[in-house]
């Protein structure tokens, strides 16, 4: 398997290229600036693949966040919601097609660099919130890209059946850098602890009964 990973800097993808580099024969991280709500995200992309030493590109799009709106992960104006991702107001941030826009954009990166799969880091736990992060979802864009060319690309996503706390205890197996991870939606000094990602991290490490490395407003 010769890997591009779909890769943000939070902890889903971190562990998720961790696991590629150990596997994979080879393994390139592709980030994607698409007019999110911060670049802290990207920053911490390149700090984990700096630790990796893994081949890192940062595609800069960020006029895609003005077509993307309706959003209050791409749209400034809106009010970005706390609390748990259980809850309804957590639906806003959804950003229209957010996952078949950047996989079209990685398999078109993968295609031109001769690998044959795309790694992405989808798990259970985002399939409440996340329409594009449903196993069906998943099934139906690894059968768009592999037809996408004459040659073959696969869509691995090895997490979708997995809670945000087993890729925690995944990710301390595998001695991922966690503590590099960015997963906060208001992108401050640190992590505020309240957003809804913020949330599910602390959640996450208390239920795989593992340090949280990670420093909070509150």
């Amino acid at each position: 398997m010769r890997a591009l990973v779909l890769f943000s800097g939070g902890l889903d993808s971190t562990v998720l290229a961790t696991q590629m580099k150990q596997e994979a024969t080879e393994t390139r991280l592709l980030s994607i600036d698409y007019g999110q709500r911060h670049a802290k995200e990207l920053d911490h992309s390149q700090k984990v693949a700096n630790h990796l030493g893994l081949a890192h590109e940062i595609l800069k799009l960020p006029q895609l966040g003005q077509i993307l709106g309706g959003s209050s992960l791409t749209d400034q104006s809106m009010t970005l919601p706390e609390g748990h991702y259980a809850e309804e107001s957590m639906k806003s941030t959804v950003v229209p097609n957010r996952n078949m826009i950047l996989l079209a954009l990685a398999g078109g990166h993968a295609l031109s660099l001769g690998l044959d799969t795309i790694a992405y880091a989808a798990h259970a736990g985002d399939h409440t919130i996340y329409p594009d992060c449903r196993p069906e979802f998943a099934d139906a864009m690894d059968k768009a890209l592999g037809l996408a060319d004459w040659k073959d690309l696969n869509l691995h996503r090895p997490y979708v059946e997995m809670t945000k706390s087993d890729l925690v205890s995944l990710g301390d197996q595998l001695n991922a850098p966690l503590h590099l991870t960015w997963s906060c939606y208001a992108g401050g000094e640190i992590h505020c602890g309240k957003c809804g990602t913020c949330v599910e991290r602390k959640e996450a490490f208390e239920l795989a009964n593992i340090a949280d490395p990670t420093k909070y407003e509150e």
